[in-house]
Formats: C-alpha cells, structure tokens, sequence
C-alpha cells in the first residue's frame, strides 16, 4: 500500500530517525493475526497520512531488527515518537486502542 513504507534490517535507524512520528507494525507472511490488523494499520495511515508515518517490518526477512527490538510475538506495533519507543501492542488490538496511543504519545 503506498501510505505504507517498508522498514528493513538496512533501513530501520533511518527510518526511526527520519521520522518524527511512526508506527511500525511487525508482521510475517504466515501470520493469521497479523493479516486482521492489516486492514486497519493501512486504514489509520491513510487517516493520519501528513502527521504520522505508518511502515511495515517483515520480522522474517528481517531478523537483525526484529531480534535487537525484542519481538517475541506478532503482530506487533511500535510507538516511536522523535526517534524513541514510546509505546508498543501486542495482538490484534482495535483500531481506538490504536489512535488513543497516537493522540496520547506521538
């Protein structure tokens, strides 16, 4: 989806650091929870499309990354806000859990 930029094992501190305010939803391919909060993480960046960025972090063809954040269970989304983690969730949550860690933290 093009409101939804690919974060990789090459681009990871870029990204964090080019980016005021992001959520980085870490996924696989095999995951049936990560294909639910799919939808609505592509929903969100079109509504939040200027003030926050959403991307996407493949945690199996990027496991340097997914290893150094600690992901131990997908799908899981991370807060950052001026380079930092803020805030994560793990598992489908729904998508006003989501916008109230936006308005609150980023």
């Amino acid at each position: 989806m093009e409101n939804l930029i690919e974060v990789t094992d090459k681009n990871f501190e870029e990204m964090i650091e080019s980016n005021s305010s992001m959520v980085i939803d870490c996924w696989a391919e095999w995951c049936g929870p990560c294909k639910m909060i799919k939808p609505l993480v592509e929903e969100l960046a079109v509504d939040y499309k200027g003030s926050v960025t959403f991307a996407t972090l493949d945690v199996d063809s990027n496991p340097n990354t997914s290893n150094d954040l600690g992901i131990m269970a997908i799908p899981t989304l991370l807060y950052y806000s001026g380079g930092q983690l803020v805030d994560q969730t793990v598992g489908v949550v729904p998508k006003e859990t989501i916008e109230e860690i936006i308005k609150e933290k980023l």
